[in-house]
């Protein structure tokens, strides 16, 4: 699939990426922060904002001993207790209609992870015009199925996935009415290193499932979002907070609205920069081109003068013959007396 359009806007490799701002548990539990996380979403030139629709209680269940804590060193949650964790990060569901309003009054799309069959169905009321699956719950089949049969656009992330679980996400929306699906490449890690990230992936993704490719990122900075342009991506998803200072569940791997703001420049330079298959000089080029080095005659000549060596040389600017021809002159006679600084030209000479 070449290109797919979301309300008004086309996705796809012939067109600008699309940029999402993840609001994710960043509203630190304010409907008031999350409206202002909006509003700096579409100021740093985001396409989109999307929201996480779940509760506590639609996303795991309330056990605070075992595999039920965060026990993952390297996590930003390391030992919290999963419910707990959710119910802080969880968007209130009677925030939704109001978010939805004001991004699509601000000219943003606006859609959601859905974590369980009942989300979709609330979803479905705020006529969401897309859904994105998250990383986890691509083996959660009912749940793609679910998703798929609204036919609406689907991106499925797929941090974590094998490539025979991205094929059964992937086979099973499609088969459920999907027929609109972009991945995401990603990695769960929070923040992930640049290491871990793989873009080369990006471009196999897209050629085995014959889908739109882009990138859910968890470093930090927007280098590999910009680079993943390059690879052939054409969707870019990063969390966005006020201020990693002010806290927040997911801000230690969130981007600033200056930094977002850069993300979403460069990237489209990135993707302008990617043009086509090009040789030869272009409009742009035309004044550097006449730098070009090119034979001149770098004394006064006689009428009738053996040019020796010393005679002429490969000089800047590019009026002259071009250098390749040296030898070739060498030995020739001149039809007229020849002033310095002339470039060489083939009239020149007696034959």
């Amino acid at each position: 699939m070449n290109e797919i359009t979301i309300n008004s806007r086309t996705i796809g490799l012939n067109h600008p990426p699309f940029i999402i701002a993840e609001l994710s548990g960043n509203h630190q539990g304010s409907l008031e922060k999350a409206m202002e996380l909006v509003k700096l979403a579409k100021e740093a030139g985001a396409d989109a904002i999307k929201l996480q629709t779940y509760t506590a209680d639609t996303i795991t269940i309330d056990v605070k001993e075992n595999e039920f804590l965060i026990s993952d060193p390297s996590s930003p949650w390391k030992g919290r207790n999963l419910y707990d964790l959710y119910k802080e990060a969880h968007t209130p569901w009677e925030w939704h209609k109001p978010l939805f309003k004001l991004g699509r009054e601000l000219g943003l799309i606006v859609f959601s992870s859905p974590f369980d069959e009942t989300a979709v169905d609330f979803l479905e009321t705020l006529d969401v015009p897309c859904y994105k699956l998250a990383s986890p719950e691509i083996v959660d089949l009912p749940l793609i199925k679910k998703i798929a049969a609204t036919k609406k656009p689907l991106f499925i992330s797929t941090g974590g996935a094998s490539l025979i679980e991205i094929d059964e996400a992937v086979s099973t929306a499609q088969k459920s009415g999907c027929e609109k699906i972009i991945l995401l490449k990603c990695t769960m890690a929070y923040p992930a290193s640049p290491k871990d990230i793989n873009l080369r992936t990006i471009p196999n993704l897209a050629e085995t499932f014959e889908t739109l490719v882009g990138l859910s990122d968890h470093t930090l900075g927007i280098g590999v979002a910009v680079a993943s342009v390059a690879m052939g991506g054409c969707v870019i998803e990063k969390h966005l907070t006020k201020s990693r200072a002010e806290g927040g569940v997911d801000s230690s791997f969130s981007m600033e609205p200056l930094e977002f703001k850069a993300l979403t420049e460069e990237a489209k330079k990135a993707w302008q920069a990617l043009g086509e298959v090009q040789y030869g000089p272009l409009d742009a080029e035309k004044t550097s081109y006449s730098h070009r080095p090119s034979l001149y005659f770098v004394e006064d000549i006689a009428k009738n003068m053996r040019i020796e060596r010393h005679h002429i040389r490969s000089v800047r600017p590019g009026n002259g013959l071009p250098p390749k021809e040296y030898e070739n002159i060498i030995g020739l006679s001149t039809k007229s007396a020849i002033k310095k600084g002339t470039p060489v030209s083939w009239e020149a000479f007696n034959y």
